[in-house]
């Protein structure tokens, strides 16, 4: 068993100290691995599939570059060269689909490459201000968002003003990193919703490039789409803005049938996003702001019945994203830090474990209603050191043993993984290093 380690900066006069391959971490008795060696690797964002269907494999990137990592060993090998732009594995074959060119912006073309073999192919050219970022569960579709005309490039006389939570001057000195670009990112976000910028909506059929509009002149900014992992036909999307302005996460058919939206706010400063699917696809979870920094929960929809459930997330354990176990036993978190569009705990700063109940509801239950649970939070690993405005996007292996993320704890991001069990379970075989 590795000896408990704390990451701190180097002392006074050496060099940049090499990160550990493992630990165990002392505040929380999890091991802890650090899988990549290059200095900016990063793993994918937490609801885009980066694992083979088999579970063995990973995808990560790293100056521009795609890589694999072998879950078993945790060994690392080259797979696409830079630069490439990662969209998704697939999920029936160990595939990974990404664009070369500048995506969304100049031209771009989308391509295949096979984990395990490196046989590449392209699949077609992409037109200007046009990106894919979504595979269909049977890999024939993937879709994607069309401007229809260029950013605007006037600047706003009036931007609008985040809302600010309190916070104390050391807080803000402390944070100011964090808080800055919290609020830049709000600004942004709003300045672009107000655009009313026209959009399409389109899928592209993988076996001959084909394109066909699903959506056509939308101006509601069309952001963040996430095929069904195992319904083909079912495409969630979002209308992208400031949260507490929008109705955010939608579903639609790919003949762009059925275009049904899955919450409507009901509260001023109320804000639900960061949705991803359930490994089943018969659930959407996403994280609600009831009202915005005050109180959070982890709501689902069910998409067949409409059925929502809602675990309460403790403030001191909130998290910016959740994900939910390939068993749907847990939930993990990446934590998150107190900024000025948060009135969340500092404290907070952690790769989180959630244990879900559903609260007895019998007997109360009446039509419509949302179904009551709680999330049990237990620490994994003590971020206090990263610094948040990397957020570290935590997810599940497939086998259910480890949680993926990445981190700045070291200054340079890497890419780690932290045991589901603690170590001294009697549960843990030794690591292989990455190389």
């Amino acid at each position: 068993m590795a000896a408990p380690w704390v990451p701190s900066a180097a002392a006074a006069g050496d060099g940049p100290q090499p990160p550990p391959r493992s630990w165990i971490d002392p505040d929380t008795g999890h091991r802890v691995i650090r899988i990549t060696d290059e200095p900016g690797s990063a793993s994918l964002y937490f609801n885009d599939n980066s694992c083979t269907p088999d579970g063995r494999s990973m995808v990560y990137t790293a100056g521009g570059a795609i890589k694999v990592v072998d879950l078993a060993t945790f060994q690392t090998r080259n797979l696409v060269p830079s630069p490439a732009h990662v969209i998704v594995v697939g999920h029936k074959t160990p595939t990974v689909y990404y664009t070369r060119g500048a995506a969304g912006s100049g031209p771009s073309a989308l391509y295949a490459t096979n984990i395990e073999t490196g046989e590449t192919r392209k699949i077609a050219d992409l037109p200007p201000r046009a990106s894919v970022s979504s595979i269909n569960a049977d890999e024939t579709l993937g879709a994607g968002t069309f401007n229809e005309i260029g950013p605007s490039a006037a600047p706003r006389a009036n931007p609008p003003q985040a809302p600010m939570a309190p916070v104390s001057e050391n807080e803000v000195a402390k944070r100011g990193q964090v808080l800055g670009a919290a609020v830049d990112k709000v600004l942004m976000m709003d300045a672009r919703l107000a655009e009313r910028r026209p959009m399409s909506m389109f899928t592209i059929d993988l076996r001959n490039g084909k394109t066909t509009n699903i959506m056509e002149h939308s101006t509601d900014w069309l952001n963040h789409l996430q095929f069904s992992p195992t319904d083909p036909t079912l495409l969630m999307y979002c209308h992208e803005g400031t949260w507490w302005k929008v109705d955010r996460i939608w579903t639609i058919r790919t003949d762009g049938t059925q275009n049904t939206l899955v919450h409507k706010r009901i509260m001023g400063l109320e804000a639900a996003g960061h949705e991803s699917w359930s490994p089943d696809g018969k659930t959407i979870w996403y994280e609600i702001r009831f009202p915005w920094g005050v109180d959070h929960f982890t709501g689902g929809y069910n998409v067949e019945t409409a059925e929502r459930t809602w675990y309460h997330v403790d403030i001191n354990a909130w998290s910016i994203h959740y994900s939910q176990s390939p068993d749907e036993t847990l939930f993990c978190g990446d934590g998150g830090s107190g900024t000025v569009v948060e009135w969340a705990s500092p404290e907070n700063e952690w790769i989180y474990l959630f244990r879900p109940e559903l609260l007895n509801a019998a007997g109360s239950l009446g039509t419509n209603l949302i179904r009551p649970g709680v999330f049990h939070p237990e620490r994994l690993v003590n971020l206090h050191k990263n610094t948040y405005t990397l957020e570290p996007n935590a997810f599940f292996t497939p086998d259910n043993r480890h949680v993926i993320f990445r981190s700045n704890m070291f200054g340079p991001t890497y890419v780690f993984a932290v045991d589901v069990a603690k170590a001294d379970a009697g549960s843990q075989a030794p690591v292989s290093p990455a190389r």
